[in-house]
Formats: structure tokens, sequence, C-alpha cells
């Protein structure tokens, strides 16, 4: 049997919120050892999940059960006159995991991508430690770039709520 057969992905709900929630902060504790504000995530998850201009989840379960997610958020590439869809906030189950879910949601992200006819490229950055999710995906056919990524995060420190 396939894998990926016993997987299902589908677009996520206001009813998957406090699973997303849930992954999203032991997303932060597994990869960068932060411990987030659950009421400020729940606000962004939340703002999410009812604003589909801000990007969408994208929910797998297997057999039933949730098993990971994924974010997809958009920017515009004057350059490809397109858009690129950024996949953030990818989160497996640690008992599911080595199960297919993330090429499950990936596969559903090209789908969707090819669909929409808009998206020129998929991007996502991954941190420079977690070999193990690089090799996943590079299975995926994703590359790493020649770019480095900058960010400050202190301009417009404020929680919104």
């Amino acid at each position: 049997m396939d894998a990926l057969s016993n997987i299902t992905v589908r677009l996520g709900t206001t009813a998957d919120a406090p699973f997303v929630v849930q992954c999203n902060m032991q997303l932060a504790r597994e990869t960068e050892n932060l411990s987030l504000d659950i009421g400020n995530v729940r606000r962004g998850v939340d703002a999410v999940l009812t604003d589909h201009a801000k990007g969408f989840y994208l929910i797998a379960e297997i057999d039933g059960r949730l098993a990971g997610q994924l974010l997809i958020t958009y920017e515009w590439s004057d350059w490809r006159n397109g858009m690129f869809w950024w996949i953030q906030s990818v989160y497996t189950v640690p008992e599911l995991r080595h199960r297919g879910v993330f090429q499950a949601l990936y596969s559903e992200v090209e789908r969707l991508a090819r669909q929409a006819g808009t998206v020129c490229g998929l991007r996502l950055y991954v941190a420079a430690t977690n070999v193990e999710a690089q090799k996943i995906y590079g299975l995926c056919k994703l590359h790493q770039t020649d770019y480095l990524l900058f960010e400050r995060d202190d301009v417009l420190s404020r929680s919104m709520g």
C-alpha cells in the first residue's frame, strides 16, 4: 500500500484553530526553543482562518486523525509578474512523522498552485540545523537558493490584540 494512500489533505477551517495553535506552539518550542503567547498565536491563526487574503492552512489527516499542517502566505513578485506562495508553519505530530505527511501536504500545495494559475513559485525557509527537514524538502524538488534571510522584528514589536 502506498504510504500516502491513507493521508488526506484539506483546507483548514475555523474548527481546526485549536489544532493549528497547538502545532504552532510546539513548532516554536522544537525549532527555536521559544514559548509563544498562546493568545497572540490564537489571534494570528484566527486571522488567517477567517481572511484568506492573508493565506490559508492545509490540514493533513491519517485515517481521520489530525496529523499535520502547513500555512501558505503570499508574496507578489514584480520580476515574475506572479505570486510566490510561502510555505510556513510546517508541523507534523511527532508520533506520525516519517509517514509522508509533509509530502502529502506539499503535493496538495503544488496542485492548488497549478490550479490557481498565478503562482510563479513556492518558497520556504528552514533552520540551517534542521538537516532532516532539508532532506525532505530536497525530495520534493525544493532547492536551496543563494539568498540569505535577514530579519528585524522589533520595529513594530507589539502584540496585535
